[in-house]
């Protein structure tokens, strides 16, 4: 199978924010440890349940989406246009974070709509095109058989996903789609349980490059990029 790597956003692994995220999802994926006991209330087994897409693919919020590599691409190459990528970047402001919900997800996204934010994403996804592997047919077809708008479809063509430039949305995914009758309850709870954290304003400061082993399989955090560093 086809190993994928992913240009993510997520907070320092010493963040508060990282670990209460960890905790949420039951699993941290820079070292793979797993957490047990109820969250918030909730127990354990029936969050686990409604978080298995979220925490396979771990805490984060999606820069430049997972891909394969280019024939001719290497991950060493690809670390050293982060790193130089990133020292030339300045962090960028997130502002205050919330939990929302976005069709029946829940996610923790930016109180306010961030100009700044939108350009240094679209950025990323630019610049590190030339490492993606063409989308494969099958996957073409299964992102188009979920539901996409012209737009979404011109934008999977191009840069295979439908969700970079006017499309992007900065989030951090909590849950999967949640069943109705669950997502009251469960949007009190991750309130509850991430209020402490979102306090105050948040800073993109790094870019973390994360990795799929194998289709279907747990992504690994692998290097942080500290952006002016």
């Amino acid at each position: 199978m086809t190993e994928r790597f992913a240009i993510y956003y997520a907070p320092s692994v010493n963040a508060p924010l990282w670990d209460r995220a960890s905790a949420w999802l039951g699993r941290d994926p820079s070292n793979n440890e797993l957490f047990e006991g109820a969250i918030a209330g909730i127990d354990r087994n029936r969050l686990l349940n409604l978080t298995q897409s979220a925490n396979r693919y771990a805490f984060h919020a999606t820069i430049k989406p997972p891909m394969a590599l280019a024939s001719g691409a290497s991950l060493e190459e690809l670390r050293a246009a982060l790193g130089e990528f990133a020292r030339a970047q300045q962090p960028v402001p997130l502002g205050q974070l919330k939990v929302a919900s976005l069709d029946g997800f829940l996610a923790l996204v930016p109180q306010q709509e961030n100009e700044g934010l939108q350009d240094f994403a679209a950025l990323v996804v630019e610049q590190f095109e030339p490492f993606r592997a063409p989308l494969s047919l099958k996957d073409r077809a299964q992102r188009v058989a979920r539901g996409l708008t012209p737009r979404q479809e011109e934008l999977l063509d191009a840069y295979g996903y439908p969700y970079v430039f006017d499309e992007f949305r900065f989030h951090m995914t909590l849950t999967d789609r949640l069943p109705e009758a669950d997502q009251r309850e469960i949007m009190v709870a991750a309130q509850t349980w991430f209020a402490p954290d979102l306090a105050e304003p948040m800073l993109l400061d790094r870019l973390v490059l994360y990795h799929e082993p194998e289709a279907g399989s747990l992504f690994r955090r692998l290097e942080d990029y500290r952006l002016g560093q």
